[in-house]
């Protein structure tokens, strides 16, 4: 019979320090695996040379390393690079290094998949494979980094779970995998330059809340009102605005930290001045800022971005009525990188 081994990243130090005790190690090493795991992002035992090979073959016949890596890569003409990532089990993701003169992001997956059905997400017509383990998501972060200072010299500052998948359905998995990328034994990023953006589940935004996170918050959500935003995106049938905004007001309540809104801006659907006013009352009752978004297209759907001097009007009243409406602008639409684009292509 042939013995299972366990993905050593599954383990706490605590843990680490345990099973080292038990195979007659010192302490020491636990921390020397550590930084060989999470700092150095070594794919296998054999890399970890200060370790005895007496110690790297006890590694090896208990623990395996699902290290992801890079199938494709594909780079923009305004230099965004996209990323395929292989799993361990065959599957596919994909994350994205977007970088401008200012900051070097990583948007990176939670879920193999999206079951949440966005009319206008590439993602959302696939099927939900998996949740990602805290130490996939780790890995996309680590190689968008490694991307980023080969191509650019510069060191991620922001990353952005918007990529494949609905965060706040991988819950635990997600927040493990913030804890490693900000703890001192990790990447050591503050947890104020990483975003999670959600679909919209006041249950787990309530939660997000209670746990007291550090990171920002972003809402995707395109209509401000019920009837539209149920037509563009599902989930809100049983998360309906009344909910996420009370949701919204507890979490920042709780954590005091950053909540946009995202707003696609589709050509005949979201762009009227009663669909600014209704953005604008709804970003009173939350403290809420709004990134407006470009509509990208998909071959699954049939929708448009919004003509420019309607987006313009539409901008233009937002900021009339003081909220604040940061345009941004999208990266990688030759390659199928820009947001609701991503599908394993």
């Amino acid at each position: 019979m042939v013995k299972t081994k366990r993905e050593i990243r599954k383990l706490s130090l605590e843990e680490l320090t345990l099973v080292l005790q038990q195979l007659g190690e010192p302490k020491f090493r636990a921390k020397q695996i550590y930084e060989w795991l999470w700092q150095k992002g070594a794919s296998g035992f054999v890399a970890m040379t200060n370790l005895s090979k007496e110690l790297r073959k006890k590694l090896e016949d208990e623990f395996e390393i699902f290290s992801i890596t890079i199938d494709t890569e594909q780079k923009s003409i305004d230099g965004t690079i996209k990323c395929r990532f292989k799993l361990h089990d065959d599957h596919f993701i994909e994350g994205v290094l977007i970088p401008t003169e200012t900051r070097m992001t990583a948007c990176v997956s939670s879920q193999v998949g999206c079951n949440l059905g966005c009319k206008f997400c590439a993602t959302g017509y696939m099927k939900t494979k998996r949740n990602l383990e805290p130490y996939e998501i780790y890995d996309q972060v680590f190689l968008l980094n490694a991307i980023a200072e080969k191509n650019y010299d510069k060191h991620l500052s922001n990353i952005v779970f918007m990529g494949m998948g609905e965060p706040l359905l991988n819950y635990k998995n997600v927040l493990l995998s913030i804890e490693r990328i900000t703890g001192e034994d990790g990447m050591a990023m503050s947890p104020r330059r990483i975003t999670v953006s959600t679909a919209g589940l006041a249950k787990m935004i309530r939660k997000l809340a209670d746990d007291k996170v550090k990171f920002n918050l972003a809402l995707s959500l395109h209509a401000a009102d019920d009837i539209k935003r149920s037509e563009l995106m599902p989930i809100n049938d049983s998360n309906n605005l009344t909910d996420l905004v009370q949701a919204l007001n507890y979490f920042y309540d709780r954590t005091k930290n950053v909540i946009t809104f995202e707003y696609i801006l589709f050509d005949g659907i979201n762009e009227s001045l009663t669909d600014a006013k209704n953005l604008v009352k709804l970003c009173r009752q939350t403290n809420a800022k709004v990134n407006i978004i470009e509509y990208n297209t998909i071959q699954e759907a049939d929708f448009h971005k919004s003509k420019k001097e309607q987006r313009e009007n539409f901008i233009a009243y937002l900021e009339d009525q003081g909220v604040v409406a940061i345009v941004r602008r999208s990266r990688g639409k030759d390659i199928d990188a820009a947001c609701g684009q991503l599908a394993n292509k």
